[in-house]
């Protein structure tokens, strides 16, 4: 049994939060144009793109290496703003287990925040964090938040 963790970021967006859902459930391609610097492809690999059971795979480049991150799309809701992925291979599932992401939109007062939850479990005491991850992810965010707001 590993050391579970969680690590939560939120992000105030200036783009309508409708487009940023949009693109995590339907337009997970568009990522690569999005945001190049963090995501360099997207492959569909089972199912249809925004449907629950549909597996994925990001390819990635954080800290300087080429990474990929094989996920299924584990629950979408879209009253609520809601997405979990939860990687079933790739380089975090490599070191961590039982990784799992989810997206969450929301509004507080006139402030839309994207948030973003990590959950994992360390083997040891002696693997680190996910901290500098969880900062890739938030980069990530700023990036297709700005691609929006540009274009408008």
């Amino acid at each position: 049994m590993g050391l579970k963790s969680v690590l939560c970021a939120k992000i105030e967006m200036k783009a309508n939060k409708d487009v940023f859902h949009d693109v995590f459930t339907n337009k997970p391609h568009h990522m690569s144009t999005m945001c190049p610097l963090h995501v360099q492809g997207f492959e569909l690999l089972d199912g249809v793109i925004g449907t629950v059971g549909s597996k994925i795979c990001w390819m990635y480049t954080f800290e300087g290496k080429k990474k990929i991150s094989k996920q299924i799309i584990e629950s979408i809701d879209h009253e609520k703003k809601v997405v979990i992925f939860k990687e079933f291979e790739g380089d975090v599932v490599d070191i961590y287990g039982n990784y799992k992401a989810t997206l969450h939109i929301e509004t507080k007062g006139e402030i839309d925040l994207i948030s973003w939850t990590i959950e994992y479990e360390r083997p040891n005491e002696n693997v680190p964090e996910l901290v500098n991850l969880l900062d890739f992810i938030v980069g990530m965010t700023k990036a297709v938040d700005d691609h929006h707001v540009k274009m408008n």
